[in-house]
């Protein structure tokens, strides 16, 4: 379980807003969210298909794609002139 220490004459409102931003992060609010009440098997697809397409999107991002116009422009530069 996540925790936070509240440092000395910190504001209880400004430790309880890290703490929320830390359980946010670890993605355990939408657990308990999602646990609260039934979730039927489409809404879990459906769940399920975001979650997919969101891992793809940052995987695109973060991986070594060249655009095209960029990798045609490389390979133009890095052709003998003749």
């Amino acid at each position: 379980m996540p925790e936070i220490q509240v440092k000395k004459g910190e504001p209880v409102d400004r430790a309880l807003k890290r703490l929320k931003t830390k359980l946010e992060s670890e993605g355990i609010l939408d657990e308990v969210r999602r646990l609260r009440a039934f979730e039927t098997p489409k809404e879990k697809t459906r769940r399920k298909a975001r979650a997919a397409a969101k891992r793809g999107k940052i995987r695109f991002r973060f991986s070594m794609h060249k655009p095209a116009d960029k990798a045609a422009a490389a390979a133009e530069a890095s052709a003998p002139a003749a």
